[in-house]
């Protein structure tokens, strides 16, 4: 009886004009009628069972779905189309695969719709890296401001791993008044681009123009400058020797402890300066 009921359902739904003499219907009942009508309800389960699949495929309940299908037949342009069930099949998946980049990118569906956006891969985190970065990555190798050799007593490599000096450089903007999601974000989106740059320097130009990433972040200019400086050290060749070239990462991976840099009155008050919502007079 039951797979009787659903089959019937399925074959009155599916027709195109059947779809479209109910959506003309629910229009012209006006405000409420999706809400009190018993054949949209059912309209609305057999969307979420004709596209079960396809939310499925891009991670998602197949009432989202539903959801992106209901949003699609509100529309004109759909009730007055040739094949309704191919504008909202087509709008569904659309929405799919926006919630899939959005989850991916952790943004919203409307910014992973847009090419400036949709070009970046999915966020990652340190510890899903089965090496560490410092194993691979030259940016970690020595130090890319200037050309010189390394002292023959630096360390070969850095004494701590990346992820433990990412969660300690949180840490520290935290410690100093950053909101801790907003350091967490910041200090993430930095190294995660990083790890894509040839060297650090690249990285700190490149990360300077992101007008994107501060806006993903909504961080005022003066702290996201001061915050990429902080991170991966400042550019000029003069300071590549000095704990400013140097920046908080890189002084961390060389096996300087958290509690050092908070010793270090010049980065702690630039760093508390940087804080967003700082007042300054």
């Amino acid at each position: 009886m039951r797979s009787t009921s659903a089959r019937d359902r399925r074959n009155r739904f599916e027709d195109s004009e059947a779809l479209r003499a109910l959506l003309n219907r629910l229009h012209q009942a006006g405000r409420g009628a999706w809400r009190d009508d018993p054949e949209a309800a059912a309209l609305m389960r057999h969307a979420a069972d004709k596209y079960a699949a396809l939310a499925r495929k891009h991670g998602l309940d197949p009432w989202e779905a539903a959801s992106a299908a209901f949003e699609a037949m509100r529309g004109a342009a759909t009730r007055r189309a040739e094949d309704p069930w191919a504008v909202v099949t087509r709008a569904v998946q659309v929405t799919c695969i926006g919630e899939e980049r959005g989850n991916g990118l952790l943004v919203s569906v409307h910014q992973a719709r847009r090419p400036r956006y949709s070009v970046f891969h999915d966020a990652e985190r340190f510890s899903d890296r089965e090496n560490p970065l410092s194993d691979y990555h030259p940016a970690f190798h020595a130090d890319p401001f200037a050309d010189h050799e390394e002292p023959e007593d630096s360390p070969a490599e850095p004494v701590t791993t990346v992820a433990a000096a990412v969660e300690d450089t949180i840490a520290f903007f935290s410690l100093l008044g950053w909101e801790p999601g907003t350091a967490r974000a910041a200090v993430e989106y930095v190294t995660a681009r990083l790890a894509e740059a040839a060297s650090r320097s690249s990285a700190f130009e490149g990360l300077r123009r992101d007008r994107q990433a501060r806006a993903l972040l909504d961080l005022p200019g003066a702290s996201w400058s001061a915050l990429l400086r902080i991170v991966l050290g400042t550019p000029d060749p003069a300071f590549a020797h000095t704990n400013a070239g140097r920046g908080v990462l890189l002084r961390l991976l060389i096996g300087e402890p958290l509690r050092a840099l908070l010793l270090d009155d010049g980065l702690v008050l630039a760093a508390g300066l940087a804080a967003p919502g700082i007042e300054r007079r």
